[in-house]
Formats: structure tokens, C-alpha cells, sequence
């Protein structure tokens, strides 16, 4: 099967510290992936690393076929989507909804004079929707709500069809209503056979989208657990994770955890 991702005994070394730490690991294209971990374990700098942003300090990245440091990573980038919170501040705040997402076409932010084709306009108008947005297009981005704001991103990610899509806490800072309908229609997206390989970096089990197949739990930069759900997530390896006792439940796919007390 393809591999949208491999990792291959990688090391990124910063200030005299691994801040990753000999991870092989490997995502296939059909595979969506929820990465775990406490604050300072190594989450972004993964995803920094899978969206060609940074390069390892020793090992081998292979990114949609293409090796770091062999290749243009700006060949690599326009077939990866990439949706977060430092994105979100960069998204003119006048720009209208519909501007943000249809400039992903051309990889900018702010429209500017770009010609869009009519295929541009349509696919645009067809992503909001899915994302529930289309009543929004008109509007300001800097007028919408936190959940408003973090489902433009993810439709501005999506917009250019890529074949990895990688999502840093889609659902940090959400109150629960808007966590809960950004939630759904995750999982209504990973459930598709049409969509790309997929990885979300979050910190609560709560904020795992049904329809997602595995987890990597990343602590001090080492790989703790790796794999399918029903496997590789368990209270033994959120306990190591997270440094404390931690007991888990499962209901209708969807986790919670709490510490023992």
C-alpha cells in the first residue's frame, strides 16, 4: 500500500536536546492518524516535519515519496494541506470567507490580483459547503467565531485536493458545542474513501474524531505506542505518556480519560 509518510530512525536535535528522538513510523495513504502527547513532546515538530518545513537532524523523512533533502520541497508542498492556529493569525482579518479558501489556490493569503477559473470558484463554494460555511462567505474572517475560524481553515486546506492533510489542535480553545460539530464533521471527513491520509495533533482523548484508525503517543520526543486504536491506545500507554495513572473508557467511538484518584 502507498505511504504518504515515513519516518525512518529520526532525530531532531535543538539546544543540546532530541526533541525528537529515533522515530520510525510510517502512515499509508488510507490511514488517519491522531498524535498524543503532553506539551513538549515533540507534536509539532512532527507535523513541522511532515510538511517539509523542517528538515531531521539524522534519519530519513520521506514525505508523499519524496525524500528531505533530496527533493524541492516546493514540489512537496502544494500537495499537502495544512490547517492551525498560527495559520488562522495570518489570514488577513478583512478577507472574506470565500477569499480565504479560494486563495489556497495559489498558495497566498490575501487576495491580491490572482485569475481565478471558474473550477477555482466552484470548488471553493463546494468546499464551504461541506464544512458548513456557505451562509459565511460573504462575511469577514475576522468577524467569525473561534469554531467559524477553525473550520476555514481546515476548508482552505482541503481546497487544493491534497493527498496529506495534517491538522495541528483543530479543536483547542472551542467551547463544547462548537468542539462537538467540528468533531461530527471530521469524522464525516476521515470516513470518506476519498479522503487523504490524515494527521491530527491534539492533547485530550475527548477530541479523537470516530472514524479515525490510529494514534501515535509521543512522550520526551520518543515514541511510547504506535498503531490501530483498538491496540495502541490503552490506560498502560496514556499512564507512560502522561507520567501519571490515567483511566480510560470508550463509548460509541468516542474516549475519556482521567487521572486515578
Amino acid at each position: 500500500m502507498p505511504r504518504a509518510l515515513e519516518f525512518t530512525d529520526v532525530v531532531v536535535r535543538r539546544e543540546g536536546r532530541n526533541i525528537i528522538d529515533h522515530v520510525s513510523w510510517q502512515v499509508q495513504d488510507d490511514q488517519r492518524w491522531v498524535v498524543l502527547g503532553p506539551n513538549g513532546a515533540g507534536k509539532t515538530t512532527l507535523l513541522q516535519l511532515a510538511d517539509t518545513l523542517m528538515h531531521p537532524t539524522s534519519g530519513t523523512v520521506e514525505v508523499l515519496g519524496e525524500t528531505l533533502g533530496r527533493t524541492d520541497v516546493f514540489d512537496v508542498r502544494p500537495r499537502i494541506g495544512f490547517a492551525s492556529s498560527a495559520l488562522a493569525k495570518r489570514i488577513p482579518r478583512d478577507e472574506t470567507v470565500l477569499n480565504a479558501v479560494l486563495t489556497a489556490a495559489y498558495s497566498v493569503l490575501g487576495r491580491w490580483n490572482e485569475e481565478y477559473e471558474g473550477i477555482d470558484d466552484r470548488r471553493a463554494l463546494r468546499v464551504l459547503a461541506d464544512w458548513k460555511l456557505e451562509h459565511l462567505a460573504d462575511r469577514l474572517f475576522g468577524t467569525l467565531s473561534d469554531g467559524e475560524q477553525k473550520r476555514v481553515q481546515i476548508a482552505r486546506a482541503v481546497m487544493t485536493d491534497p493527498e496529506l492533510l495534517l491538522l495541528d489542535e483543530p479543536t483547542a480553545s472551542l467551547d463544547l458545542g462548537s468542539r462537538e460539530e467540528l468533531l461530527g464533521l471530521l469524522s464525516g471527513f476521515a470516513s470518506s474513501p476519498t479522503t487523504p491520509a490524515m494527521l491530527m495533533v491534539t492533547h485530550h482523548v475527548e477530541e479523537i474524531p470516530v472514524g479515525f484508525t490510529h494514534v501515535l503517543l509521543i512522550r520526551e520526543g520518543r515514541v511510547v505506542a504506535a498503531g490501530p486504536i483498538a491496540d495502541a491506545l490503552t490506560a498502560e500507554a496514556l499512564t507512560e505518556t502522561f507520567g501519571m495513572p490515567i483511566v480510560l473508557t470508550a463509548d460509541e467511538g468516542r474516549f475519556a480519560a482521567r487521572a486515578v484518584s
